[in-house]
């Protein structure tokens, strides 16, 4: 049983060192603000008045404990997968490598953006897009790699390279680094896309399957014409057709979506719908309410990242027509 919330008991240490650090090195202020931060007393880019306190914005950096709920939950699901011995139908099931890192990545979402909404730092923005790319890279690379055929040491080999790569060009390079890419944009499309891949996979849908990405942009915001009219900007709509590229086989198992799959989208479109309305140029932006729009968007995206934990845990290995049949049915 010990061994079973040992990935738990991790957590809670991660999490106390985690506070432990923060305390030690906030306790006399947090040093020169970002570049694009406001100075304390003033509305931050997040609605939220800056405050000259320990957390420059309490109620968004607050918020984000509900990551924190949502990994430690996970976890302790995982870790009674194990005590009950659950059978393991697929690789959400239990204490496997993917469901591990699945739910190491949404934990870590809560301190990653804790420490850009509490510092106002360059490495607290840094540190938050990592947390963001570190999470958004499973679900694809997870579908993908299915689809693909890859052993775990090649999946994770990617995840790493992907993670590290963007790691040091946004600390050396800058968020796009260089090129206007932002790999957490564009990996919400490449999820989605992989996602209805892993669904409906054929021959015809490996390559038609790219234009779904640009449905997915629209919804926020960014219409095809102004990809065509704005290349420069823009020229990364080509990785839309990387998961059909990349999806060479049908998938071995089926997931049921219905609610999960369908409560995640709709959980993350309403979060984001809300987090429009958490900037500061914003009519609706009240920076010294204690309901502050952009810590909505960390509960709502939190329970996103729960809901598609569920999704995923929901797969079935599709019958093989090499499988045994039982003796009633020959």
């Amino acid at each position: 049983m010990d061994r079973a919330y040992r990935p738990l008991l991790i957590a809670f240490a991660f999490l106390g060192l985690f506070v432990v650090a923060t305390i030690l090195i906030g306790h006399d202020g947090w040093g020169p603000a970002a570049e694009n931060e406001q100075p304390i007393g003033e509305v931050s880019r997040w609605c939220e008045r800056v405050s000259g306190g320990f957390l420059r914005e309490p109620v968004n950096t607050l918020g984000n404990l509900g990551f924190v709920a949502a990994g430690l939950l996970m976890l302790w699901v995982l870790a009674r997968d194990v005590i009950g011995g659950r059978k393991a139908e697929n690789r959400m099931i239990g204490h496997t490598p993917i469901s591990l890192l699945y739910a190491a990545a949404a934990l870590f979402l809560g301190p990653g953006s804790m420490v850009m909404h509490g510092t106002h730092t360059f490495f607290g923005a840094w540190i938050d897009n990592v947390s963001m790319v570190l999470y958004i890279s499973v679900p694809w690379l997870l579908n993908v790699s299915v689809m693909g055929r890859w052993q775990d040491r090649k999946l994770f080999l990617t995840y790493t390279t992907i993670v590290t790569a963007y790691a040091a060009g946004y600390w050396f390079i800058g968020p796009d680094l260089g090129v206007g890419f932002e790999l957490f944009r564009v990996s919400i499309p490449l999820w989605l896309i992989s996602e209805v891949l892993y669904r409906f996979w054929s021959p015809t849908m490996r390559w038609a399957s790219g234009f779904l990405g640009f449905g997915v942009a629209a919804v926020f915001g960014i219409t095809p014409l102004e990809m065509a009219q704005d290349f420069g900007n823009y020229w990364w709509f080509f990785l839309f057709w990387l998961p059909g590229l990349l999806a060479k086989n049908p998938p071995p198992g089926q997931r049921t979506y219905t609610p999960w799959f369908f409560a995640g989208v709709a959980s993350f479109l309403l979060a984001y719908a809300i987090w429009l309305t958490g900037t500061a140029d914003h009519p609706w932006c009240r920076p010294d309410s204690l309901i502050q729009a952009h810590a909505i968007w960390h509960l709502l995206t939190a329970l996103a990242t729960w809901c598609f934990f569920l999704f995923l845990r929901t797969e079935q290995r599709i019958p093989s027509p090499h499988d045994v049949l039982p003796e009633s049915t020959r």
